[in-house]
């Protein structure tokens, strides 16, 4: 049967695929809608498949606060195009409430999972690399809770780009967890304080501040003392407490901490891509690549 433009546009709605893509599903159906859209269910999700080697560095992190529970969390896409698409935008906010409802403890147990609309987390990121053209991930994420004596310190930067979780016990304040967390996401601590810190990573950071000093030709009775001051420093780079606070140089951030009664229990810090080996695109070469399939 004849192809009409009204049927594409219909399928294209139902759908969200491509105009040509949606013309080739109803010549092949033979213009039914239903196996039409049978057919590019299949097609998307083997075209997802056909993704699983490209590298998707980019991406969105978020944060979601409810009650005594919250999530952080990073979903990857290829380019950052693509991460300021609104169905990705709404794929983000789909995975977070279900990660915050079902609070599953892997990556692998959530894809496994069932969310409201019956599809597994799996089924539904595949049917939106199908919808969006990209090859799209759920890297990593994380839930907290609390008690109704503390504040979560939910903050998002740059759109997205860096995202920060902060609890902070024996205070109510979220303005003040929030500051917290801006902190963080400025200056990017690994560690609330020294406790944290193993002995193993302090005794390397020691050996290499020795041999430092010592490279510099100091004398060898006052490179321990040089040493434990250097050490100080380091503290200062990795454990937030530790720290001159952003929002007032005159204080560390332990003293605005204590000056709210608090202490922080934890954090984490998400930055989109960290760790992945992004891959260097040749752009002329894949724009004829595309040209020629």
């Amino acid at each position: 049967m004849a192809i009409t433009a009204q049927m594409v546009k219909e399928l294209r709605e139902k759908t969200g695929a491509g105009m040509l893509d949606c013309k080739k599903a109803l010549t092949e159906t033979d213009g039914d809608m239903d196996k039409a859209i049978d057919f590019l269910r299949e097609k998307g999700i083997a075209s997802a498949a056909k993704k699983g080697d490209r590298i998707a560095a980019e991406g969105l992190t978020y944060v979601v606060t409810e009650g005594n529970d919250a999530v952080i969390l990073e979903v990857n896409s290829e380019t950052d195009f693509v991460a300021k698409n609104e169905a990705f935008q709404a794929l983000v906010k789909d995975l977070a409430a279900h990660l915050l409802n079902n609070k599953p403890a892997s990556v692998e147990e959530a894809s496994a999972q069932t969310m409201e609309n019956g599809a597994t987390v799996a089924d539904h990121i595949n049917a939106s690399i199908a919808k969006i053209g990209e090859k799209l991930t759920l890297r990593r994420f994380t839930v907290l809770s609390k008690t109704d004596n503390d504040a979560f310190g939910a903050y998002i930067h740059m759109g997205g780009r860096i995202s920060v979780l902060s609890v902070l016990e024996g205070t109510t304040e979220t303005d003040a967890a929030k500051d917290v967390s801006m902190h963080i996401a400025a200056l990017k601590p690994k560690y609330v304080s020294r406790d944290e810190v193993s002995q193993e990573e302090v005794e390397h950071e020691r050996q290499v501040l020795t041999q430092q000093a010592l490279n510099e030709g100091k004398p060898a009775k006052i490179v321990e003392k040089m040493v434990e001051g250097r050490l100080g420093k380091y503290f200062e780079d990795v454990c937030v407490l530790d720290q001159t606070f952003v929002k007032n140089p005159d204080q560390k951030v332990r003293q605005f901490v204590e000056s709210k009664g608090a202490t922080i229990r934890e954090f984490v810090r998400y930055e989109v891509g960290e760790g992945i080996e992004k891959r260097e695109d040749n752009f002329a070469e894949e724009v004829m690549n595309q040209i020629k399939k």
